[in-house]
């Protein structure tokens, strides 16, 4: 099983598997049609309020990436929805972000590897 991540605007490819939105919002000016998601996992996402907080300032990032990973940890029933859709397939985690390097998903495909 490999799990991918990538922007949710880049086209399809056969590699990704299972493909897995982990956004809270609908990503703009994309139909859903165009975006080919087997699933949209809203809760898997960060709550609204750290989403705030975070604003993708690269300051930060490390102290984002353990809150979430707190947040991951409380909300195990999301976490285990994502398990199941992922399964033995490969997949791949979508996310809307424009920063590819600081980023929701990156926090989330770790966290999912290691457990």
């Amino acid at each position: 099983m490999a799990l991918h991540i990538k922007r949710i605007y880049e086209p399809k490819e056969d590699r990704d598997g299972r493909r897995i939105l982990v956004d809270r919002l609908w990503p703009r000016g994309l139909k859903k049609q165009e975006a080919a998601v087997d699933v949209w996992l809203k809760d898997i996402a960060p709550s609204p309020a750290l989403r705030r907080w975070f604003g993708h300032d690269p300051a930060k990032w490390s102290e984002f990436q353990r809150r979430y990973r707190d947040e991951l940890k409380e909300n195990s029933s999301a976490v285990e929805e994502l398990k199941r859709w992922i399964g033995q397939s490969d997949a791949t985690l979508l996310y809307a972000a424009k920063d590819q390097a600081h980023n929701h998903a990156i926090v989330l495909q770790h966290f999912i590897a290691r457990d």
